[in-house]
Parts: C-alpha cells; sequence; structure tokens
C-alpha cells in the first residue's frame, strides 16, 4: 500500500477543486423537481464546472459514460443518468468530481424529489451523520479502521445496513488512490478500530458511507455500471473530500 501525502500547496489546490465539486452539486441539487429526465442533470453538471474553470472527472473514467452519477431510490451508487422521470417522494443520489490544475475533488449528496416519506427522510439523515461521525474520527495518529468503525458504530444500532463491497478511498491526482476505506468491519477488507494505516498529516481521503434501508446486499445491472440493493429497498450516499490536519480533519468539499 502506497498511500501519497500531499504538501501544503497542492492540498490548496485540492480545496478549490473541493469548493468546485460543492458548488456544482449545490447548483445540481437546486435543479432537481418532480417531472425531470436523470439526464437534464448532466449537462447542467459540465457545464458549471467548466465556468469554475474545471473539467468533469467522471466521464471516460474507466469507460463510464456521464459526467456525473445519478442513483435513484433502490440505486447506491453509479447510476447512469438517462430518460428516468423523477417523481414526486423519490430519493436522489448525486455522485460528482472534477479536476482543478491536476488535482480532484469528489463529492455525493442524497436529496429528496418533493416531499418523501418519513423512512427516507431518516435514511437519508443516518447516513449524512454517519459520515459526520467518520469525519470527526479522521485525525492524525488515529488508524484507519478507527473511521470504519465510527461510521458503523452510528449507523447499525438504528437499524439500517452498510454497504460491504463499496468504499471510500485515498484521492488526489488520481480519484482512486490508497487506501481503501470501508464503511463496516464486516466489508472484505474487515478493518476494525486500532487497526490499517496511521493517519498522518496531509492525507486527502474521500470518506463515502452508502446505507440501505434494508439487507446489505447488491446486484449490479446490465449496463455493468449502476449498483442496486439487492432486495428493492432505499439506499442513500453521502461523500465528502478530507484532509488530514493536526486537528480536526478539513472537509474539503463543504457546500
Amino acid at each position: 500500500m502506497s498511500i501519497i501525502i500531499k504538501s501544503d500547496a497542492e492540498i490548496a489546490i485540492m480545496r478549490e477543486a473541493g469548493r468546485i465539486t460543492a458548488t456544482v452539486l449545490k447548483k445540481l441539487i437546486e435543479s432537481i423537481h418532480p417531472g425531470m429526465r436523470t439526464e437534464e442533470l448532466d449537462p447542467i453538471a459540465e457545464k458549471e464546472a467548466k465556468k469554475l474553470g474545471a473539467i468533469p472527472s467522471f466521464k471516460g473514467y474507466h469507460g463510464y459514460p456521464s459526467n456525473l452519477c445519478v442513483s435513484v431510490n433502490d440505486e447506491i451508487v453509479h447510476g447512469i443518468p438517462g430518460k428516468r422521470i423523477l417523481r414526486e417522494g423519490d430519493i436522489v443520489s448525486l455522485d460528482f468530481g472534477v479536476i482543478y490544475q491536476g488535482f480532484q475533488g469528489d463529492s455525493a449528496r442524497t436529496v429528496g424529489v418533493g416531499k418523501v416519506s418519513p423512512e427516507a427522510r431518516r435514511l437519508m439523515e443516518i447516513t449524512a451523520e454517519a459520515l459526520n461521525a467518520g469525519i470527526a474520527a479522521a485525525r492524525a495518529g488515529a488508524r484507519l479502521g478507527d473511521v470504519t468503525s465510527a461510521i458503523e458504530a452510528y449507523a447499525e444500532p438504528l437499524g439500517v445496513s452498510l454497504v460491504r463491497e463499496y468504499t471510500g478511498h485515498g484521492i488526489g491526482r488520481q480519484m482512486h488512490e490508497e487506501p481503501q476505506i470501508p464503511n463496516t468491519t464486516k466489508s472484505p477488507l474487515g478493518l476494525m478500530a486500532g487497526k490499517g494505516p496511521k493517519l498522518v498529516k496531509g492525507m486527502t481521503l474521500a470518506l463515502e458511507p452508502m446505507v440501505n434501508l434494508g439487507g446489505w446486499q447488491t446486484r449490479v445491472d446490465a449496463n455493468k455500471w449502476t449498483v442496486r440493493t439487492a432486495d428493492g429497498s432505499l439506499s442513500a450516499h453521502f461523500e465528502n473530500t478530507v484532509a488530514i490536519t493536526d486537528g480536526a480533519a478539513e472537509v474539503l468539499t463543504r457546500a
């Protein structure tokens, strides 16, 4: 495992990449309304990113066809924007990243379309707070497993399931760098509290819990991208890029 430590100058560039990512996500969230097709969001993301001096990072990555991921209801991650019409009560996960001066920003938010059910609202709130718990644990001197355990300790007692096969990741010049960051100790990586690499100043990480209202199991659509809950239950996804500092982690993609 080779973890890249960033200089203050590099983190300053990543801070701007994160700001742009968050600004574009905010615009996308404001644009969502019942009756729109998910493909209508894609050109908004591209236009807003380029206006701010960055380029979307997802399109073409391992062949991915769009500028952002739009995952609806039981779709967990990597939903491809298309002809699907958003309905009142849907929940939509928007995952977006940019490249700015050679460095990456990556973030995701799950939002409701109009009025959503209490269960959907609760799921989104749990996922957002699970992300916050992971960020709070991401401090210099801690171990990577402490971040995993913090996310799990917050979410699992609330009766939801954390996705095991997909993880957070290091980020910098590349979208995905070491280390992989599982959201549960039950993942194939099995990182427990006190285990894994020690966090040090200059590490930049994308933390991203994916939480299901039902079971943790997943399946992949025939398009080989869209990941869904195996049982058809709702899923939510929140992500922030953070930098490890001498104190609390700095959230680089805060809106």
